[in-house]
């Protein structure tokens, strides 16, 4: 029976493909005793033999699409199914203790776990303990006749569903043949809904219940645009999605010849529009899309896709890889924005009753100074190969901006000591997130060259509403009075001090927040790269003189973000005349 869910459009496009649910099955068992201990260590053996073969082609396809680097996890996982010393024991515990498979299994896998925990002065060998869990987690599933999920795995057109979709999870999947995702929780801003839109894939996420509704193998129809997620469509509806997508796809090519067209207003006046980007290997989607610049890159996932920390040399090379493939164009990148929701397996960080509002990003490297020095210096030595904004993250009092920007000008005097270039045009800005940094920003403006305003954070802590919580979802407001006071304050702070302010924040590439935005006089915009010939389109509609007005009857007329919805929506009608 055809059923309609309504989630978040948190990703452009549309998909019409069977659901491959990447939801973690039951694996509780009991243990029991055996009689038959020969047939009992078939059994056992041959869930090893397909857990093996199954690791194989996992390892074999993410060489393929991800690259050898990426793979090296699932050569991890190999070793153990081929360690005797794991294996055996397993056999020992059935034969000894004539016991079923899985209680063997699940006995072993947690005495090598505490073992390899317990090796707290060897990091290599307590990260082998998650190797020992996902192992044991597919060993235990084959066991049971239950399917364990893979993305890696997936090799037939497929819509991805699940209850929330992890940076890693989202990094494994595999374009040629995931053709979009369904999550039950998330927004806009999650991770997961930054990277489709990165890798270009239709996504729908908060639907609260697409796990409970759909089995492997439902058709669903997706709406990246509208937020409507299908299970089950009739073949009338299938067809009509289809046209909406071939209509999406004829206004994308229109899109297209905007690519080295420059970003202009239907006035003439010139601004930048910019990529958000993850890693290096977001680039081509960088240039393909016609970016001006990259206005945030994110380094955190250096780390976050790291068993340990990235070396400066490591760090080096990823930050000169994009200035050099910007070929002049400026790079803005971001020191580590470690902590929150972004955690790293191998750095013990202390529990915190609200990491949101804890040691994280700017806080965490002022504590952990040679970690933040590391980094600093492999910026430093990649600014000599182009044009590099070096951005400080949620940064909320003028001493911790003087403090990150002391110790980046001493490893700036050593490395110049040492005669290593840096670059001649280097700048450093500071990015604003927090209330507090919005509300002194003319005192910030004076100790640095930019300001990029952080709006995924900055409305989560002005609304006192966390952004991944879907029952204050209706608090996240891009459009409210209060949220968009604070960046025209920054935005004027800014110029009066005779500095530029961009935004990389999603509001930036949010088609209503955008004539906003405009209307304050926002120097750059800086986006997922699959929003930029979109913004584009939409700039070049708009004059600058039409406009004026539009900032202070939203700021200080409108008194909720619906009225300024409303505000921009019959501009729009106006425009598009």
């Amino acid at each position: 029976m055809t059923k309609t869910l309504k989630g978040i459009a948190a990703s452009d496009g549309i998909a019409v493909a069977p659901a491959y649910l990447l939801v973690e099955p039951d694996l509780s068992f009991s243990k029991t005793t055996v009689s038959d201990v020969e047939s009992e260590l078939a059994r056992y053996k041959k869930a090893i033999s397909v857990s093996t073969a199954e690791v194989e082609k996992i390892r074999d396809s993410a060489k393929k699409s991800l690259g050898e680097d990426e793979a090296q996890v699932f050569e991890a996982h190999l070793m153990i199914l081929n360690d005797p010393e794991f294996t055996g024991a397993i056999e020992n515990e059935i034969k000894e203790q004539k016991i079923n498979s899985e209680a063997a299994l699940d006995e072993t896998a947690q005495k090598f776990i505490t073992i390899f925990e317990g090796m707290t002065d060897n990091e290599y060998m307590q990260q082998r303990a998650a190797d020992v869990r996902d192992v044991s987690k597919r060993i235990m599933a084959h066991l049971l006749g239950k399917e364990l999920p893979n993305p890696a795995s997936i090799d037939h057109e497929v819509i991805v569903v699940a209850h929330d979709l992890t940076p890693s999870d989202t990094a494994q999947l595999n374009k040629k043949f995931v053709k979009g995702f369904v999550t039950d929780i998330g927004g806009r801003t999650a991770h997961s809904a930054i990277m489709a839109r990165s890798l270009e894939l239709p996504a729908v996420v908060g639907t609260d219940s697409i796990t409970k509704d759909v089995q492997n193998g439902d058709t669903l129809a997706v709406d990246g645009l509208s937020g409507d997620v299908v299970v089950k469509p009739t073949d009338s509806e299938i067809a009509d999605y289809k046209q909406k997508s071939a209509d999406f796809l004829k206004q994308k090519a229109e899109w297209e010849k905007l690519k080295d067209e420059p970003s202009v207003t239907a006035d003439g006046k010139k601004f930048t529009i910019a990529a958000n980007i993850g890693t290096p290997n977001d680039m081509p989607g960088v240039n393909d899309n016609g970016a001006e610049a990259v206005g945030l890159y994110r380094t955190e996932f250096l780390y976050m896709d790291s068993k340990d920390f990235p070396t400066e040399d490591e760090q080096f090379e990823a930050y000169k890889e994009v200035i050099e493939g910007m070929h002049g164009k400026q790079v803005i990148i971001r020191t580590m924005d470690i902590g929150g929701d972004k955690h790293l397996d191998y750095w013990d960080l202390p529990e915190e009753m609200n990491p949101f509002l804890g040691v994280r990003a700017i806080r965490l490297s002022l504590q952990n100074e040679e970690i933040f020095r590391t980094q600093l210096r492999a910026l430093l030595r990649a600014s000599a190969y182009g044009k590099l904004g070096i951005m400080f993250p949620m940064i909320g009092t003028i001493n911790e901006l003087r403090k990150a920007k002391a110790i980046l000008s001493e490893e700036k005097d050593k490395l110049v000591e040492k005669g290593v270039k840096i670059g001649s045009d280097l700048e450093v800005g500071m990015m604003i997130e927090v209330p507090a940094a919005a509300v002194l920003a003319d005192q910030l403006a004076k100790e640095v060259d930019f300001f990029s305003i952080g709006t995924n954070d900055l409305i989560q802590y002005t609304m006192a509403a966390d952004r991944g919580n879907d029952n204050v979802s209706y608090l996240y407001q891009p459009a409210n009075p209060s949220v968009l006071r604070l960046i025209k304050h920054t935005i004027d702070a800014a110029h009066e001090n005779g500095i530029w302010c961009g935004m990389c924040g999603e509001a930036a590439g949010d088609s209503t927040m955008f004539p906003i935005l405009l209307s304050m006089g926002l120097d750059e915009y800086s986006m997922s790269a699959t929003s930029i010939l979109r913004i584009r389109s939409l700039m070049k509609k708009l004059d600058t003189n039409d406009i004026k007005e539009l900032a202070n009857k939203a700021c200080y007329v409108s008194e909720t973000a619906e009225e300024n919805e409303k505000l921009v929506s019959d501009l729009m009608k106006k425009v598009n005349k």
